[in-house]
């Protein structure tokens, strides 16, 4: 089988068009075209269904996606182990993480890594879905949840706290809260009922300190994310149970209740096991951990 036909159809079957597939291959439409249908004949199988909409993979053209797929996530496989023969950690490095901690604390850190490590090719894939590592769609995960697949490496890194926290502004104007109860005056903010948090019980402020039988407070907003609570926090809307990843980064909040507790969040660091003898990962793993230990306290 041709490599050159296969990578083409391989970025055709990521891409959903020709058009598109030739733009990242440099290629035009009509040749991307052209060296499909050359494939289709030589295996004597149709490889797309083709739509106006776009291409969809027959079942045949799945078979052979997946085939694919997984040979060239090999191949990039072995790439990085050789360039790990180098004296000094080089080479791409794909790093995925959910969408609050990449933005809040571990993008604040990377120009320090960066002058650490200037040969390494950093990229950061933000995301709240779970890239699959063992599919190489990226390299190491830093998680919010214990990874589910057992051909992954996990190393604990730290239990975070949940605090409560408002602004000084919001604090002058409706008061400071001295007891639980005393939060029924107040407004929250909490998780809405699309959030999918990492941990359960996240909207305990609604309940902390209610007498029984009195149902849940009434927030003053619903956010489905973490960072849209941190950031209506930090505006004034009102007060919030904000990790401690996030408070330890700005100046401008004041903690409230520090007698009450959230549930603890626990961070792994997660990578697939042929890669446990990386030398990129390695640096990369013992700057995150060092940077935990110094900027989150719990």
């Amino acid at each position: 089988m041709d490599w050159d036909k296969l990578r083409i159809f391989h970025a055709v079957a990521d891409a959903g068009s020709f058009t598109h597939a030739g733009e990242t291959l440099h290629l035009s439409q009509s040749a991307v075209s052209r060296q499909i249908s050359t494939l289709e004949d030589s295996l004597r199988a149709p490889l797309f269904h083709r739509h106006a909409r776009g291409l969809r993979l027959t079942e045949q053209g799945e078979l052979l996606y997946n085939t694919a797929h997984d040979v060239f996530a090999k191949l990039n496989m072995v790439e990085s182990q050789i360039s790990e023969a180098k004296e000094s950690p080089a080479g791409p490095l794909k790093i995925t993480t959910t969408v609050a901690f990449g933005s809040v604390w571990l993008t604040s850190r990377m120009a320090e890594f960066i002058a650490l490590y200037p040969d390494i090719d950093l990229s950061l894939v933000l995301a709240d879905t779970e890239l699959d590592l063992s599919m190489r769609q990226a390299d190491v995960a830093i998680r919010l949840e214990p990874p589910k697949k057992p051909d992954l490496v996990q190393r604990h890194l730290k239990h975070i706290g949940y605090h409560v926290y408002a602004t000084a502004e919001y604090l002058k104007r409706k008061g400071i809260p001295q007891t639980p109860e005393d939060l029924d005056n107040h407004d929250l903010v909490v998780y809405g009922e699309d959030a999918a948090p990492p941990v359960e019980n996240l909207n305990w402020l609604l309940e902390v300190g209610r007498k029984k039988g009195a149902g849940p407070r009434k927030p003053v907003l619903k956010v489905n994310s973490i960072f849209g609570i941190f950031r209506a926090v930090q505006s004034g809307i009102g007060i919030g149970a904000i990790p401690d990843y996030m408070s330890n980064e700005v100046d401008t909040l004041v903690e409230v209740l520090p007698e009450i507790r959230g549930p603890n969040l626990d961070v792994y660091f997660v990578y697939p096991t042929e890669l446990r003898n990386s030398a990129r990962i390695g640096v990369f793993r013992d700057f995150v951990v060092k940077a935990m230990r110094v900027g989150i306290h719990a």
